[in-house]
Parts: structure tokens; C-alpha cells; sequence
């Protein structure tokens, strides 16, 4: 049974409240097709018009003019804090989760591999940004040390240690907010169109987030096969997704239209492959045309010794 609110201007939220509670408030005035209103499962507030179809209010007869009294149905919890803020729900029921969501579509080693290449430039600019902060800090407060100013040599050690863990912190943030939040993925999966659930497909708590950002070490030990595995494994799983739990599935997977899934790489990921291997030929032959004479001024020397 889905738990619907509604926002009354001047009263707050009321609810939550069964759709034969909406629908009966309809009839008798207490909300109007304008009136502001949220379930669970929904993205966003919206009028109640939009979920016309739902509710079946095109049945109902018209109402009666606008009720101004506070609603007075049992259970009723009137909230007057930010009105406008999704009514707090549990894990399981945030989002657009469907338990019974038909076919799913997880995501591949290349879409994957797209989403991580934007989320890698995200994840350095703030880190860089972060430490050209700490090195003038740093700087700083070296030249105070240098001057005799007293607790300042300190300082300026411990804005080097930051500097030197300021990466990783940024990274844990960075991706553990974001796969727990209500998009449940980073800005990298949202532009590929995919998401990060647990293995029953719902959303991740902050506690498996994390767990599943410090698995990645795994995949570093074993020279990044942990991350190719996600390329013949079943469901689509790399190492660190074993071991946190975890699936990377389509946007619209475990949703209420599971026939929006798409299994081609997309416009966006398609773009960014192509544009990322351009950059690793560039890549490869600045570095040729750097070896090559080199190589080729030791071999001439070490002839010319012989």
C-alpha cells in the first residue's frame, strides 16, 4: 500500500494517507487538482492532477469549493517544517523501487568504463583544487616557520599530511554520498543512465556505499582484473560488487518501467569511449615520439663508444 501526502498552504503536510484517503478528500473539497502532493516512490513534489490516473480522480465528482479547515483523518501527521521536502522514508521504500520490476538490464564493463572516466575528472579537479589550497596554505605557513613564528612549522606539516590523504577522502565522499543518495549514482553513472543497487536491487545505505568504495583496493591488488570481471560475470559484477553486495544496473531497472531499460552503450558513454581512446593514442604517441630518439641517441653513443 502506497503512503500519499499532500501540502495544504498555510496547514503543511498531512499524512500519510491511503489513496481512498486522498480520493475521499478530493470529494469533499479538502484538496483541489492544484494541490501540491508527494507518495512514496515519486521523485518530486507535483499537483495532484499529474496523478490523475493513479488515484482515478477522473471519477470522482467535481468537488466542492476549496476546504480551509485542517484535514481530521485518523492517523493524520501534520508536519509544518520545509514543505516542499519528500516526507523521510525508509531505505527499501525511497526511490522508484518495484520488488516484481520484470527483466533487468545490468550495466557492462564499457558503460561502466565511460561512467568512471567522467567520474576520475570530477573526483581530480576537486582534489587538485583541495591541494593547490594546500600548498599555498602550506606555503604559508612555511614562511612563518621560517620567519620564527611559533606553532606555524606544525601547521604547515599537517596541511601537508591533508594534502597527501586529501585524494582518497575526496573520493569516499564523492562516491559514497552520491550512490546512497535518491539518484544512486554518481555524476558519471547519471550521465551513462545507470545506478548502483544492493543485490535485491534496492537502495544502498550509506554503510554499504562505503564498503563497496573501500573494495575497490581489491581490484587495484589484483592489477585491475577486478574491474575487467565485470565484463563476463554473471549479473555484470566486478570484484569489489561481490564482495559490497552491489549491482550496477539501468536507470530505469527495479522501477515502475523496466521497458525504459536500454542495452546499447548510449550516445553519452559511446562519446566519451571514443574520445578516451583518441586520448590514449595521443597519449601513446607523444610518448613513441619522445622514446624513439632517445633510444636511438643511446644506441649511437654506445656504438660510438664501442
Amino acid at each position: 500500500m502506497t503512503d500519499w501526502y499532500y501540502h495544504l498552504p498555510g496547514q503543511g503536510r498531512v499524512g500519510p494517507l491511503g489513496a481512498d484517503d486522498v480520493r475521499e478528500a478530493y470529494r469533499e473539497g479538502r484538496v483541489q487538482r492544484d494541490t501540491l502532493a508527494w507518495h512514496v516512490g515519486a521523485r518530486d513534489w507535483l499537483p495532484l492532477d499529474r496523478f490523475s490516473d493513479s488515484l482515478s480522480l477522473d471519477e470522482i465528482a467535481m468537488p466542492s469549493p476549496a476546504y480551509a479547515a485542517p484535514a481530521a483523518v485518523a492517523g493524520d501527521a501534520l508536519d509544518r517544517t520545509s514543505p516542499y521536502a519528500p516526507p523521510r522514508a525508509e531505505l527499501s521504500e525511497a526511490g522508484d523501487y518495484h520488488a516484481a520490476a520484470g527483466e533487468v538490464v545490468y550495466a557492462g564493463f564499457w558503460k561502466r568504463l565511460a561512467a568512471l572516466m567522467i567520474d576520475s575528472l570530477v573526483v581530480t579537479l576537486a582534489y587538485y583544487v583541495l591541494l593547490i589550497v594546500a600548498v599555498i596554505a602550506f606555503s604559508i605557513g612555511l614562511s612563518d616557520a621560517l620567519s620564527g613564528s611559533p606553532g606555524s612549522a606544525g601547521a604547515a606539516q599537517l596541511i601537508g599530511v591533508v594534502a597527501v590523504f586529501a585524494y582518497p577522502i575526496v573520493s569516499a565522499l564523492y562516491y559514497v554520498s552520491l550512490e546512497s543518495s535518491a539518484t544512486q549514482a554518481t555524476l558519471g553513472k547519471m550521465a551513462v543512465g545507470i545506478k548502483v543497487t544492493d543485490d535485491a536491487g534496492r537502495r544502498m545505505s550509506r554503510g554499504r556505499a562505503l564498503g563497496r568504495w573501500a573494495s575497490h583496493l581489491l581490484c587495484y591488488l589484483t592489477m585491475y582484473i577486478g574491474y575487467f570481471m565485470a565484463g563476463f560475470t554473471d549479473r555484470k559484477r566486478g570484484l569489489h560488487d561481490m564482495v559490497a553486495g552491489t549491482l550496477v544496473v539501468d536507470r530505469w531497472a527495479y522501477t515502475a518501467h523496466p521497458d525504459r531499460q536500454r542495452r546499447g552503450l548510449g550516445t553519452v558513454a559511446l562519446v566519451l569511449l571514443i574520445l578516451g581512446g583518441l586520448a590514449v593514442v595521443a597519449y601513446a604517441g607523444i610518448l613513441l615520439a619522445v622514446a624513439i630518439p632517445a633510444y636511438q641517441e643511446y644506441v649511437r653513443r654506445a656504438v660510438g663508444g664501442g
